[in-house]
């Protein structure tokens, strides 16, 4: 008995200090921790260069326009107001350029993505004759264009001018966004698949309604990102193409805003009443950063995982 309890004994102990040395294996090496803690280091430092603008900015727009011109705004929000965020919504045609910044973004991103998705399937398939000068054309397009007043005759003649399609259909295909999602399908969805499928009798737009698209879902996430944002934040096109305000988007307001909140200095005598409006300028233009910036930034989160695997697999190879 006294043998038996003495060999578990040795076995316990055998059992502990292979435990121990497994740790101990796995434990990192000196060099590895002190980097692992400088690049936690450069992170941290990193994120707080990128934070701090937007902290800053959004502190500023819930300050007084004295606190925002006499730069006491470090962090923290300096005699808390809403006086930016007044001035900016108690405009008349603040909501009706919400509403159609909204539109733009969601039914422009849908053509977007139709048209985008629809043709990088066509020029991932190897046996489409003609594929490499297809290829080339969408790219010489993205190098050359024809500028600015040749674009506006051909909105004009098409009969698109002051319509909700000039801020949709000139820009339905991004070609740098086309080559990216090209490669995702060229990549990402085998040839034997597609062989497959047509052993099985299912035809090419079955195939890609059925097969290529639910496995599209980062790409997908990825383009819709970038083109809403590009919607979103599109005020020049609107300058050009469209004349009634009522069409108009939320960033042609903002600019607006911004334009009718500067006061010529020559028009001003009183130096106080120069201040007050130079600060709530400020304060204004903080607001409508704010105002622009919040919807974009409220998506992203949903949409990160996404983001992420799609952009990276959808990156150019060879």
């Amino acid at each position: 008995m006294a043998n038996v309890n003495s060999e578990a004994a040795r076995g316990a102990g055998a059992s502990r200090g292979g435990r121990a040395g497994m740790k101990s294996a796995m434990r990192p090496a000196a060099g590895d921790r002190a980097f692992q803690a400088f690049v936690r280091a450069y992170l941290a430092a990193a994120m707080l260069i990128v934070l701090y603008p937007l902290v800053y900015v959004v502190s500023s727009s819930l300050s007084s326009s004295y606190a925002v011109i006499s730069g006491r705004v470090a962090l923290w929000p300096v005699d808390f107001s809403l006086d930016g965020y007044n001035a900016v919504f108690k405009h008349s045609l603040l909501m009706s350029g919400f509403w159609n910044a909204v539109f733009y973004a969601v039914f422009g991103t849908l053509v977007n993505l139709a048209m985008t998705i629809a043709a990088g399937f066509v020029l991932s398939r190897r046996e489409l004759a003609g594929r490499g000068l297809l290829t080339f054309l969408f790219t010489f397009t993205m190098l050359f264009s024809g500028g600015m007043i040749p674009m506006y005759l051909t909105v004009r003649g098409a009969g698109l001018y002051n319509t909700r399609l000039a801020m949709m259909l000139p820009n339905a295909i991004g070609v740098w966004y086309l080559i990216i999602c090209r490669t995702y399908f060229q990549n990402s969805i085998p040839r034997e698949l597609a062989e497959a499928a047509e052993l099985d009798g299912c035809s090419d737009i079955s195939f890609f309604t059925r097969v290529a698209l639910p496995l599209s879902a980062p790409i997908i996430a990825v383009l819709a990102l970038f083109y809403a944002v590009g919607h979103w934040n599109a005020y020049f096109d609107a300058l050009m193409y469209l004349k009634s305000q009522s069409l108009w988007p939320l960033q042609i307001i903002l600019r607006n805003i911004l334009i009718q909140s500067e006061i010529s200095a020559e028009m001003l005598t009183d130096v106080r009443l120069m201040e007050r409006s130079q600060g709530m300028k400020d304060l204004i233009k903080f607001s409508v950063i704010v105002v622009s910036s919040a919807p974009m930034l409220a998506i992203y989160p949903f949409v990160q995982k996404y983001f992420i695997r799609g952009i990276m697999v959808g990156a150019l190879k060879g």
